[in-house]
């Protein structure tokens, strides 16, 4: 058994599932402790998060990556149990195969070795883990990158190793991703007899409206880098459960994903005027518009983490990958912030979140190489 195939399988054994770490970072913050790594924990609420390095000054190159993962489901509509890896047909199944505890594990075998070929290699190493990235992710990286703003903490370049590929390992790389902004609305009534609207007010009439223009709105038209603005509702609530009765609230969740031709502060602030125009007065004794930003948008320009990333990949794989900012979220958006660039490469995702989620054999036994070469590029001499 490979060293890789051997700690992913270990990891995968722990149902950390989010925020629980099980004792993964445990496992790992020893091994890197024998290669010479310097070890910090940093625990916060509920949540784990590992600081490893080695090497000292800059520059500084981090390997991101999380050791939670989502909740497995039914377990009896797995085809073996989802927290005991089996290898099946050039596979490894298990909850967290490519989401990312396969990753986590290359990079701990990727780090070791470069460290040990490299004892001297130019500025600081780094390997960065939370137990928070499938859930609420506030004590996780971003609780981090507060903490490392207050040290003056300096990060040149994160490599995150999110399941990037789609069909074929390192076929896609994520030099970017979207903003995400929520908007949860109430939109205050007054409850009464559906036989007598005069005595009432109508929320859903109220935000009918409001909701139709939202819709149809055309935020922006994108740039080179990222598609145009979307706008979903993701939750719409309202009534009692009677068919008799005007229900006295409703309550609306949606989400902009964004790119950088919008902004944070004009989205709200057009979303407000689109509001109001309905006569849906914002206030503290009317209805109420709480907001949350899960992240700005990023773009990594081409540069130095960019081309050794190509570079690794051409070597490895074969192939020429595509830079692309599609997607979700991750936790590279707290890490951007800080003025580093960010890429992404990891497994193929077409299975994470799923029930027999797996991650092909070969691709694991690939992965290290493809890690080590990004830091002997970047840092080794």
């Amino acid at each position: 058994m490979s060293s890789v195939l051997d700690l992913t399988r270990e990891l995968i054994y722990r149902a950390s599932v989010t925020p629980d770490d099980a004792g993964c970072q445990a496992v790992i913050a020893a091994r890197l402790a024998r290669a010479g790594f310097a070890i910090e924990h940093l625990r916060y609420d509920a949540v784990d998060n590992l600081w490893a390095t080695h090497g000292e000054g800059g520059p500084v190159l981090v390997f991101l990556g999380h050791t939670d993962v989502v909740p497995s489901g039914p377990a009896e509509a797995w085809s073996s149990p989802p927290f005991e890896p089996v290898e099946r047909d050039g596979r490894l199944y298990g909850r967290g195969a490519a989401d990312m505890k396969g990753a986590v594990a290359a990079m701990v075998i990727a780090l070791a070795d470069f460290v040990h070929t490299h004892p001297d290699h130019r500025g600081t190493v780094a390997l960065l883990l939370t137990s928070d990235e499938e859930g609420s992710a506030v004590d996780g990286i971003r609780r981090v990158a507060i903490e490392f703003r207050r040290r003056g903490q300096p990060i040149d370049w994160c490599v995150v190793g999110e399941p990037s590929s789609t069909a074929r390992l390192g076929d896609l790389i994520r030099v970017g991703r979207r903003g995400s902004l929520t908007g949860r609305l109430r939109v205050a009534g007054q409850q009464g007899h559906v036989a007598y609207p005069d005595q009432a007010r109508n929320p859903i009439h109220a935000f009918a409206g409001a909701l139709a223009e939202l819709a149809a709105t055309r935020w922006d038209e994108g740039n080179a880098a990222f598609p145009p603005t979307s706008f979903q509702v993701s939750n719409l609530n309202a009534g009692t459960g009677a068919d008799n009765v005007i229900p006295g609230e409703l309550r609306a969740v949606f989400n902009f994903r964004f790119g950088t031709a919008s902004s944070e502060a004009s989205l709200r602030e057009r979303t407000e005027a689109i509001l109001r125009r309905h006569g849906i007065e914002l206030g503290p004794d009317a209805s109420g518009l709480e907001w949350w930003l899960s992240g700005e948008p990023f773009l990594t320009a081409p540069g130095a983490l960019r081309d050794a990333t190509v570079a690794a990949i051409r070597t490895h794989c074969g192939i020429e990958p595509v830079a692309s900012t599609g997607g979700g979220t991750s936790d590279g958006r707290f890490i951007a912030p800080l003025g580093a660039e960010v890429v992404e490469l990891g497994p193929v995702n077409a299975s994470i979140h799923q029930i027999d989620e797996y991650i092909a054999l070969d691709d694991l036994e690939r992965l290290p190489a493809l890690y080590r070469a990004i830091a002997e590029k970047l840092l080794g001499r």
